[in-house]
């Protein structure tokens, strides 16, 4: 661990994973001794006799692939020696991380290695010196690099065994950094440790020359522009989730549906507990694909397994002429019914109709149902408390409301509902017989009965001039007239929920419920009693959802009630979080400062278009299959766990973006020739009532060699699968303990891969990572010390609690941007922005040593956009770009491009709007001045450097990773 070392770390009894798989077990107590010979230099080089090894992080002999002008030894010109300089330190007190974690997915092999006393990377928070980025570059050593890393990976064909390109790496010429660390003899009251700056490793190691993202996503999308991918059975690994690409389906689903952490499967369970890696999928059941999904009736289709509800798909294998098919799945025969029949031909026993049905030719494709349901309906509740309505923000919100309404009005008519409360409920009846809507009150909400039921529900041309009517007199209801809700206490947000709930269960609709909530946020139910969070001996977490909440929010699910909930006041301090029933129904919690600014307003107003507009599907169910020698042993995501089997899941709704991951697991070993069936089975309502199901089927191929598997691997598609398992597991399990389980988990999983896939000899001071691995310790860095994992000074409760819910929603895409936002740079004059393409500069690494006091860059995460001004830049750019005449009359904050007419202007405030459509949510963008107190901001976002929160930086993470996993092999 490296962030706060545990106080104790007792052995656990049994033999040592190590032991188990022939390496030698731990070394006895005592003082811990340096198991690497002459570990003074962490080399990321290959051995000079031997052709490096594929995935080596190489750099004596560098090796370069046709094209690349690398100079060889053998050309005349000397290289030295790639190695990274070390601090010199006692080789008996090499800080190690604990290995042991006492809840390993995989309990049969978890390895009960403990190294007693031994330290971690001191983690901790920045000083005040390092609480602003450095006015230049900062120098990361006593003397710079002789030359500059080499790039020269290229993709190899999955089954291709042969040695591929290399990455190499040049190295300083001389000189250590013993400046940078402490002397160890010196006394503690003679001066305090000079711990470097946060861009720097406390080891010594040069930033520049580790395995970057940055290039990595720069690689991919130069080797799949302007190509196709084709996604067939048993393909080889697609594109990485951040290439944009054109995906052709010739029977395997698209990986924006199903994406593989591995696209090779070992065939024995017991190799897939040495890789030490787990294997999972992700799911993005409602993905927008390339091209659209065939759609065909239920009556059309041939009908799917009669055992396991499994659905037709390329990867059920035809018997007997096509009488029988063998289902994967299950592993038995089914007959065809007569209608269905068709002959098969050829060797591998293929339908003749093959190509003219989607279900036997496709790997995606939907099934129209023959029932039609009742529409979904939209629900808006207001809050009309004495605090909302003395806030004064109500009538901007009605007036955007009857704005969104008027729109909707003229495509297809969507039934309507609107309700206000606030120690009461106040329906409407909007039937369009009435000269105007009658209000109805309802005083008890402890057993909440409808009076009536028509009018509640109306479609929206029909009732347009009522709505109107309404809206203009909610500002105007008098703050005095409202029993307990006039007071200056708060208001439940499960009130309108509860009554929302009500009107779509007595009409027998789904729907959404927006609700607009302005009044303190309040627990309800009896907080005295032996369920609290004070009154049980049960271990609770701050991320549980109260006994009360759970209820209602299965309630929402199984009547397909998607709540979506726009605080209008946010508090800053104290209240009870309210965001855990619309997550978990497929909604959203957005907060907003009162509505004062203009900035807030037009995030509402862009907030509330997209929420209505999105589509969606109601009450969804999902159903996983896989081949009968795996099983589905978790799936992880926003949704409430039914208790039954991890390949059930029911939702209230969901949309393009829902991403869930699944973990599975051997029960037997895998035929090689059959390979591994993954099929995902969504059936779900659309807004006018028609019942659809979705099918998505991916095949993977099978191995007996672990090194397959290894290549087969991709950092994003962990990383996510990593982050959503984590975030599930921080309901019931420690912080700590979860990153200690982390980081043991790649730590083994390098191990195992030195071990077992280098086929050339290295050195203990060699750094070795698969190919498309190369990113996932800086991914994993970035996970360990996020803010829901390790929460920093400034961290609020509610922050923390909202952070990880929109990050679980996430798919494989926009969470290792999360991670790893992209640092683009802008130019700097009218003439560089003449560019008619609003595309941004090549992106950088994502920390401080890329960023000049001279130049602009825009930091872009899912969730966050930031603009870093420098201090040096020139002040035309400041006047075409802000309107300001100097750096320090340039105000910082939440901001908006003013709109000039200009190149340079037009170019950023495009490239703003463009990135913006892509996030998932409306954001606001901060302008960040170089040594402004709003810096923090950006350097939880630089996550290459150490964070404010006390995060390892990535090099010295990376260190660490490699020191314990060649510890583990001593």
């Amino acid at each position: 661990m490296m962030d706060a070392p545990s106080a104790n770390h007792s052995r656990a009894p049994g033999q040592s994973w190590a032991g188990q798989n022939g390496w030698s077990p731990a070394s006895p107590p005592g003082p811990p001794c340096n198991p690497l010979p002459g570990f003074q230099h962490l080399s990321l080089s290959s051995p000079s006799d031997q052709r490096p090894e594929h995935g080596l992080l190489q750099g004596s002999a560098p090796t370069s692939p046709p094209g690349d002008h690398a100079l060889h030894p053998r050309q005349g010109r000397r290289v030295p020696p790639c190695s990274l300089p070390l601090a010199k330190e006692d080789p008996c007190r090499v800080q190690q991380m604990p290995f042991y974690s006492p809840h390993s997915p995989y309990q049969c092999a978890s390895p009960p290695y403990a190294q007693q006393g031994s330290p971690s990377v001191p983690d901790g928070p920045l000083s005040s010196r390092q609480s602003h980025l450095p006015v230049g570059s900062p120098s990361l050593g006593a003397d710079g690099p002789l030359c500059s890393p080499r790039p020269a990976f290229e993709r190899a064909d999955a089954g291709s065994a042969s040695r591929q390109p290399h990455w190499t790496l040049a190295a300083p010429s001389r000189g250590t950094i013993d400046e940078l660390v402490p002397d160890a003899a010196a006394p503690a009251w003679n001066a305090a440790p000079q711990s470097p700056p946060p861009c720097e490793s406390r080891y010594g190691l040069d930033p520049e020359l580790l395995p970057s993202v940055v290039k990595v996503m720069a690689e991919d999308a130069a080797e799949w522009e302007g190509k196709v991918f084709v996604s067939e059975p048993f393909s080889r690994l697609p594109p990485l989730a951040t290439t944009p690409c054109t995906i052709e389906d010739r029977g395997n689903a698209s990986p924006l549906a199903i994406r593989s952490a591995s696209y090779c499967v070992p065939c024995e369970g017991q190799s897939a507990l040495l890789s030490r890696l787990p294997l999972a999928a992700l799911l993005t059941p409602l993905a927008k694909l390339s091209e659209e999904d065939p759609l065909r009736s239920e009556a059309e289709c041939v009908s799917g397994c009669g055992s396991c509800g499994a659905a037709m798909c390329p990867a059920m294998g035809w018997q007997d002429c096509g009488q029988r098919f063998f289902c994967p799945f299950c592993g038995k025969l089914n007959e065809v019914p007569w209608h269905h029949y068709q002959p098969t031909r050829g060797p591998e026993g293929v339908r003749v109709d093959r190509d003219q049905r989607p279900e036997l030719s496709r790997g995606s494709y939907e099934i129209l149902g023959p029932q039609t349901g009742e529409p979904a309906a939209l629900i808006l509740a207001v809050d009309v408390s004495a605090s909302a309505v003395r806030g004064g923000h109500l009538e901007f919100a009605t007036q955007q409301i009857f704005t969104l309404l008027t729109s909707l009005n003229s495509g297809d008519g969507v039934r309507v509902g609107l309700m206000t409360y606030d120690s009461r409920i106040h329906l409407y009846d909007l039937s369009p017989a009435l000269t105007r809507p009658h209000m109805l009150v309802i005083a008890e909400t402890e057993d909440l009965q409808l009076p009536v039921r028509e009018g509640l529900l109306v479609p929206l041309k029909d009732c347009i001039h009522g709505l109107h009517s309404v809206l203009q007199l909610i500002p105007q209801f008098s703050p005095e007239g409202g029993g307990s809700g006039g007071g200056s206490g708060g208001v439940p947000v499960e009130l309108p929920v509860k009554a929302g709930l009500a009107v779509l269960q007595a009409l027998g609709c789904p729907g959404k419920l927006l609700v607009f909530h302005a009044a303190p946020l309040v627990e309800t139910g009896d907080t005295n009693s032996s369920s609290g969070f004070f009154g049980s001996t049960k271990a609770k977490s701050i991320f549980q959802p109260s006994e009360a909440t759970a209820s209602l929010a299965e309630e929402c699910v199984r009547q397909g009630c998607g709540v979506h909930l726009f605080v209008l006041a946010q508090q800053d301090v104290g209240g009870a979080w309210p965001g855990h029933i619309p997550y978990l129904t497929g909604g959203a919690l957005r907060t907003y400062d009162h509505l004062q600014g203009e900035l807030d307003r037009e995030r509402f107003s862009a907030d509330l278009q997209r929420v209505v507009e999105t589509d969606t599907g109601y009450r969804a169910q999902l159903s996983v299959h896989v081949s009968k020698d795996v099983r589905v042993c978790g799936c992880y995501g926003l949704f409430l766990p039914t208790g039954a089997t991890p390949g059930r899941v029911a939702m209230a709704t969901l949309d393009r973006r829902t991403t869930l991951a699944v973990e599975l697991a051997h029960n037997r070993a895998l035929d090689e020739t059959r390979g591994v069936a993954i099929q995902t089975v969504l059936s779900y309502s659309t807004q006018a009532g028609r019942r659809r199901t979705r099918v998505h089927t991916l095949t993977l191929r099978c191995s007996r060699h672990l090194q397959d598997t290894f290549r087969q691997y991709q950092a994003q598609t962990l990383l996510t699968f990593y982050c959503k398992k984590i975030y599930c597991s921080v309901l019931e399990r420690p912080l700590q303990e979860l990153r200690e389980e982390l980081q043991t988990e790649v730590t083994e999983a390098l191990a195992s891969y030195r071990k077992h896939c280098c086929s050339a000899s290295v050195s203990a001071g060699q750094l070795v990572l698969p190919q498309y691995l190369r990113a996932l310790p800086v991914y994993i860095n970035g996970l360990r010390k996020s803010e829901v994992l390790l929460p920093g000074l400034r961290s609020s409760v509610h922050q923390r609690l909202q952070q990880r819910c929109q990050v679980l929603a996430m798919d494989a895409a926009a969470t290792s941007a999360h991670f790893y936002p992209l640092l683009l740079p802008l130019p700097l004059s009218v003439d560089a922005a003449s560019s008619s393409s609003a595309a941004p500069g090549e992106a950088l690494r994502c920390c401080a040593a890329s960023m000049e006091p001279g130049r602009l860059y825009l930091v872009h995460a899912p969730l966050t956009l930031l603009l870093w001004v420098g201090s040096r830049v020139p002040a035309c750019t400041l006047m075409a770009l802000f309107n300001a005449g100097c750096f320090s009359s340039l105000p910082s904050g939440e901001t908006k491009l003013p709109v000039l007419e200009n190149r340079l202007s037009a170019r950023v405030r495009s490239l703003v709007h463009a990135l913006d459509a892509e996030a998932p949510c409306a954001r606001t963008l901060w302008v960040v001045k170089q040594g402004d107190a709003c810096e923090e901001v950006l350097q939880r976002h630089l996550v290459e450097d150490k964070s404010p929160n006390g995060g390892a930086s990535y090099a010295d993470f990376l260190y660490h990773l490699h020191v314990n996993s060649v510890r583990l092999l001593q």
